[in-house]
């Protein structure tokens, strides 16, 4: 008889990090190669490339840290 299995909340707070990570590193790409007419202040540390990879590299180590699809082999199995 298959087991219900939850899914950690903690898998959707990754996949959500990990998706804003993306967003926001490829418009600090974007911003990196066609700037924008007016300059922000500091704008030359690209704070959107280094906050999207951050984000993105958290949000992938919480997918696969708590990915639900893992098999476990269960004790009584004679394998």
């Amino acid at each position: 008889m298959e087991k219900d299995r939850q899914i950690p909340i903690w898998f959707f707070i990754g996949a959500l990090l990990a998706v804003y990570g993306l967003l926001i590193h490829a418009t600090g790409l974007y911003n990196l190669f066609w700037p924008p007419e007016r300059t922000l202040a500091l704008e030359e540390l690209h704070a959107g490339i280094w906050w999207g990879e951050l984000l993105l590299i958290l949000g992938l180590v919480y997918v696969v840290k708590y990915w639900p699809w893992k098999r476990k082999p269960d004790i009584g199995e004679g394998n």
